[in-house]
């Protein structure tokens, strides 16, 4: 529970003084500050260019409520007052009366298949991880066409020939505010946690592999990384984004509400499973020299402590709406994604009557989408760092049946789980308490002291590649090991005879 103070605290960053509000939660007072710019407003002529720096101001700025959020299909779990553009927006839960530089820090990356998403969702709300002894920072970044765009024209414009990937850069000037800024809200710069889900923990993935990702951050903790997929080239992108005209000049003239509707065209309601996306983070020879993949494989990922994992039914609720009601149309969704090898598909995601289709489909969306990427990012940092754990969501909540589905051990994690969105119905018991207490102490102490093992936690293991074990959150939290290894090894096995290394 979050109660309002008649305190007005402030924090001094570089470009200024805010002005936040102060918040009881679980007993502990909180300096929160919300809509904090971390870059000028991507807008006008700034639209599809790399983030440019904040201008200073003077006097005090009120940091009271949310910065909008970037365009995208509206979502009653975010808290956000409005959608905009100008969305390059961050914001902060701090303990009150810590020392300056003082406290661990924990980065929250929002998901939405860098499409949608914000700082704002409900899902993340800070405050009662604050309350643990933290500083939790979440941000928005730019998603879809406004963050993703590549485009031959836009990259003749770049001093480096290249375009996209601008949401990836709003994540690295977030991250870089965090270094410069954070003390004065208590936070250690030296002792940062980032993490996310989905898109989220893809891009720290990215980050970990990336050049430019160093010194952004010390550890990270990742649920559900859309890791390990090939990415498509700046290439293939720019192609594709001839889809929406030539003229770059006409694109940036559109207004939100006209631009926002081609997404479509880039952007298909059945996705490749096995081959690349071009309205994400793409492979520019820059930001992204290469795929993550081969870095991976080759012990090149930055080495830190890590968190990674999954749920237990992470595809079911996300292709609901694909074609996959009979095996004719299961057979065509194998040819497309697997060619050569169907056969060899579908013998390890065997489906003998219709109604197994779907189910076979979820399965090899959740494979080929996170679990895939999952099982490779623990593997790679395990051989580097010895510190990495890896964990399995299992807890359904009482009137659930499937799942848990993709992230939603998001608000476990948070403490957010009992907060329903307007025209939701809570879903929670006595069970969700345990387990959102012990997952929460994990991530607390893992921000602390680079280990998630703590009072109150089951010992969990560090991984093994070997033994590919991991901590099971359910309604216990118990070890094990193998989760789909059959399937996992298919899929390396397909990866390496289509990307040989």
């Amino acid at each position: 529970m979050q109660t309002p103070t008649a305190i007005a605290p402030t924090a001094q960053t570089i470009c200024g003084v805010l002005r936040g509000i102060d918040v009881l939660s679980a007993g502990q007072l909180l300096h929160i500050y919300k809509g904090i710019p971390y870059a000028a407003p991507p807008v006008g002529p700034l639209r599809w260019r790399a983030p440019q720096p904040v201008a200073p101001w003077s006097g005090v700025r009120d940091a009271l409520q949310f910065g909008p959020d970037c365009p995208q299909t509206p979502n009653a779990r975010l808290r956000a007052p409005s959608q905009s553009e100008d969305c390059l927006y961050l914001n902060v839960w701090a303990p009150a009366g810590a020392a300056t530089g003082s406290l661990p820090v924990m980065v929250w990356v929002h998901g939405g298949g860098f499409e949608r998403g914000s700082g704002s969702d409900l899902a993340s709300d800070g405050a009662a991880m604050a309350a643990q002894g933290v500083v939790v920072v979440s941000f928005n970044y730019r998603a879809g066409l406004f963050g993703f765009l590549a485009h031959p024209a836009l990259s003749q414009e770049s001093e480096h020939g290249v375009s996209g990937n601008y949401g990836l850069l709003d994540q690295i000037a977030a991250l870089k505010w965090v270094q410069a800024n954070i003390a004065a809200f208590g936070g250690d710069p030296q002792r940062v946690t980032a993490f996310g889900v989905s898109a989220g923990s893809a891009s720290i993935a990215l980050l970990l592999t990336s050049p430019m990702g160093q010194g952004l951050f010390r550890q990270a903790i990742l649920h559900s990384p859309g890791a390990a997929r090939p990415l498509a080239t700046l290439a293939e992108a720019e192609k594709a984004a001839l889809a929406l005209g030539d003229d770059i000049v006409a694109l940036r003239e559109l207004n939100v509400s006209a631009l926002l509707p081609k997404t479509s065209l880039l952007s298909p309601k059945v996705r490749g499973l096995t081959t690349p996306r071009v309205l994400r983070p793409i492979r520019d020879g820059w930001l992204l020299p290469e795929d993550e993949r081969p870095v991976l494989k080759s012990g090149r990922i930055h080495p830190m402590p890590l968190i990674v994992g999954s749920n237990a039914d992470e595809g079911s609720m996300l292709i609901k709406t694909w074609p996959a009601d009979d095996l004719a149309q299961y057979q065509s969704l194998v040819d497309t994604n697997f060619g050569d090898v169907a056969q060899q598909a579908m013998r390890v995601y065997p489906a003998g009557e219709d109604s197994e289709a779907r189910l076979r489909v979820g399965e090899m969306f959740a494979d080929t989408q996170f679990n895939y990427g999952t099982r490779l990012l623990a593997d790679a940092m395990a051989r580097k760092e010895p510190r990495t754990w890896r964990y399995l969501f299992l807890r359904r909540r009482p009137n659930q049946k499937d799942g848990p589905h993709h992230a939603e051990e998001v608000p476990h994690v948070f403490g957010t789980y009992a907060e329903a969105a307007p025209g939701e119905a809570a879903d929670f018991n006595g069970v969700d308490d345990e387990v959102s207490a012990v997952m929460m102490k994990a991530w607390v102490a893992f921000a602390r002291n680079s280990d998630p093992n703590t009072a109150g936690v089951p010992h969990w293991a560090a991984y093994d590649p070997s033994q590919e074990n991991y901590l099971g959150f359910g309604d216990t939290a118990l070890p094990a090991q193998g989760w789909r290894k059959t399937q996992l090894d298919f899929l390396d096995w397909f990866y390496d005879r289509k990307f040989p290394l």
